[in-house]
């Protein structure tokens, strides 16, 4: 698990690559290339507040590296607080 301050989803990942996607850790953030369809099913995922999962590592791999997850979780008003 990573927490980060910000994240840079790009979407100009080839499918040529031989990766799903792929996530590197950039200052105190976090950048994740994916593929253009990737990112048309990210942006329609965020437009509906749905869950959505990005599985990371080359596309032959046996086990998936890593995954990003993006969840909505119910506002927590108190977080941070003072």
């Amino acid at each position: 698990v990573t927490g980060a301050s910000f994240f840079v989803f790009s979407g100009a990942l080839k499918s040529s690559s031989g990766y799903l996607a792929k996530s590197s850790i950039v200052e105190d953030g976090v950048m994740v290339q994916i593929t253009a369809e990737n990112m048309d099913s990210l942006r329609q995922a965020l437009r509906e507040m749905k869950d959505f999962t990005i599985t990371c590592g080359k596309v032959d791999a046996e086990d998936p590296q890593e995954q990003v997850h993006i969840q909505w979780v119910d506002d927590d008003k108190n977080f941070s607080k003072g």
